[in-house]
């Protein structure tokens, strides 16, 4: 198959928190006019802000110095994408081992070629993510599914959300421990009950309703136990914090098929050394994942707390639905603020086709590719 790559490559800034404008490297003509009063209320504000965060990072460990972000520019064409589709594997920290960055594209390649393959034909865009999210479930070197995370008491608990644009229709589980892929689960709950949220014993016992079905299979919670996850969670009960390459993040797609219809999809093991219970963005709509076919489909990963106080899923899509913002805008707004500061990453696509990728983390790994000839893979940059 024959790749091109007409995309803008991709713009990266410096995360400094006391100067908004150079987080994105916005151009001066762009920038907000501000009176010198404002500008000096703002800047004290920030600076008292990034003062928090720096003692809060001594005593925790964590580097909220000069992170990468990086904006994908919605791609330049006389016509917009029959069809589109965006993947991340993950914010967070930036895998160094060789083994494990070629795994990594290897299996984000795969999903890639997939979920592109079932757009091209035809296949609707809800088939295509939760097939692309299976795909990344299965594999031991993202946060879902097979590689989850351990909690405190050492066990795996996976959320996952599916969404679809045309009706705002949505399925998600949350805190499951015994089923091979929860992306299937949650699309079961959103076609076979009234429900969107089904969580711990419950949706294991509905689960249990499907074992003849293909999509779901029921393992033993040993089955997500990886040798590095094993790892991981002994070096954080060590060191009682998080490490950055530790925190592998979630997966998500979003994706755009010839019909017009957006569907997003995410699933996640959470957070390493999470609280036993605990239950992030990833399976609440609005919070982690959001779709609406008249604005935008979105996929979000980082610290979940932030994403649920903020609703920034539905908040992207609100900035361009009542503020009349572009995706890319309302991408650079919610991962810019100061009033309301998260820690992730988001992907998005609104309902012509344009895909902008967002984080504030040092890394997080992400592919996207389109009607237009677009086919990218990025992992370690």
């Amino acid at each position: 198959m024959k790749r091109h790559n007409r995309s803008q490559p991709l713009r990266k800034g410096r995360v400094l928190m006391p100067n908004i404008a150079k987080f994105f490297s916005i151009p001066s003509h762009l920038q907000p006019r501000m009176e010198p009063h404002m500008q000096r209320s703002l800047r004290d504000k920030s600076q008292m802000l990034r003062a928090a965060l720096l003692i809060i990072a001594t005593f925790s460990g964590i580097n909220f110095g000069a992170a990468e972000i990086a904006m994908a520019q919605p791609e330049e064409s006389e016509k917009d994408a029959q069809y589109a589709i965006v993947i991340h594997g993950g914010a967070g920290g930036v895998p160094t081992s060789p083994e494990w960055i070629e795994q990594r594209t290897q299996v984000l390649n795969q999903a890639l070629e997939l979920g592109s393959t079932m757009l091209k034909e035809g296949r609707s865009s809800l088939e295509t993510v939760e097939a692309v999210v299976r795909i990344l479930e299965d594999s031991e070197h993202f946060n879902a599914g097979r590689g989850a995370v351990c909690n405190a008491e050492g066990k795996h608990e996976l959320d996952a959300t599916i969404m679809d644009g045309r009706n705002r229709a949505t399925g998600a589980v949350g805190g499951v421990s015994i089923v091979k892929n929860p992306i299937s689960l949650a699309r079961l709950v959103m076609t076979e009950t009234p429900h969107v949220l089904l969580v711990t014993a419950g949706a294991e016992e509905f689960a249990r309703k499907f074992e003849e079905d293909a999509s779901i299979e029921i393992v033993p919670n040993t089955y997500f136990a990886t040798e590095h996850q094993r790892q991981a969670i002994e070096r954080t009960k060590k060191a009682l914090e998080q490490q950055e390459d530790d925190s592998m993040g979630t997966v998500g797609c979003v994706a755009l098929d010839k019909s017009g219809n957006i569907a997003a999809a995410t699933s996640t093991g959470g957070l390493t050394n999470k609280a036993f219970g605990r239950i992030g963005d990833s399976p609440i709509a609005g919070a982690g994942t959001f779709a609406d076919n008249a604005t935008c489909g979105v996929s979000c990963t980082g610290v979940g707390e932030d994403f649920i106080r903020n609703a920034i899923a539905y908040d992207i899509s609100a900035r361009m639905s009542y503020k009349g913002s572009s995706l890319q805008d309302a991408v650079r707004e919610v991962l810019n603020s100061t009033d309301h500061p998260i820690r992730g990453g988001v992907i998005a696509i609104d309902h012509t086709g344009n895909i902008v990728i967002g984080f504030n983390t040092p890394g997080m790994s992400r592919a996207a590719a389109d009607s237009n000839g677009r086919f990218e893979v990025h992992v370690k940059d």
